[in-house]
């Protein structure tokens, strides 16, 4: 089994990444290190990173510099980059480490959204498994990546949103970038306090924007 670094950027989310450090601390001992890049700086944050064996890295409110400085000093083989509000599952260690023993330089996990689900995520989940086949996944999916791929790949984006785009691009450029079958649970509460159609469209919306050339910088302003 390769080392592991596990990246977290997180910003307020201090309750989410309490959960995912405690579920880190039960999974296989593979992690060298677990890096949360704190883009609030927070003293909470700081205090749940030392009670769960993780790096505190205060930073910039900017995800994709968050991600960057907290890869620029990770040490493991692998860089795996959970959002704050990831749920994991049992077998996600082994999952990854098959798929890079099969030649993967990476990959993502399957997007399911966590409980409470409502039947409207039945729908979208086979929709965003296409559309990452086809287009690109997302952060939220848990990417992960050999440490010198990801480097020759360009590493994130220096931008507040979509700043995975150009690191999968380079990712799959280089390798195989596998699509896992494991799921990695990703937090509805957008979703169930916006609307489920409504949080979805908006989201098409701002990457649509994106696809035709608005900034990541004037989207994110409007993702606020």
């Amino acid at each position: 089994m390769p080392d592991f670094s596990v990246i977290i950027p997180c910003y307020r989310d201090e309750k989410k990444l309490h959960s995912l450090l405690n579920q880190l601390q039960h999974l296989p001992k593979c992690v060298n290190e677990i890096i949360v890049a704190d883009g609030a700086s927070s003293i909470a944050c700081r205090d749940i990173c030392n009670a769960g064996g993780a790096r505190w890295l205060p930073c910039l409110p900017c995800r994709g510099q968050q991600l960057s400085a907290a890869a620029a000093i990770a040490q493991g083989d692998v860089l795996w980059f959970l959002h704050a509000d990831a749920r994991i599952s049992d077998n996600a260690f082994t999952a990854m480490k098959d798929a890079l023993q099969r030649g993967a330089i990476g990959g993502y996990f399957t997007f399911r959204f966590d409980v409470p689900r409502q039947w409207p995520a039945r729908i979208l989940e086979p929709a965003i498994a296409l559309r990452c086949r086809f287009g690109v996944p997302y952060g939220d999916q848990g990417l992960f990546i050999l440490r010198k791929s990801y480097f020759a790949a360009g590493g994130h984006a220096p931008w507040p949103l979509f700043e995975e785009v150009p690191l999968v691009h380079g990712a799959r450029r280089l390798g195989n970038f596998a699509a896992l079958s494991e799921h990695i649970f990703v937090d509805s509460r957008r979703w169930q306090r916006d609307g489920w159609w409504r949080r979805t469209w908006y989201n098409r919306k701002l990457a649509l924007k994106f696809a035709c050339g608005t900034t990541p910088d004037v989207l994110a302003e409007r993702y606020q």
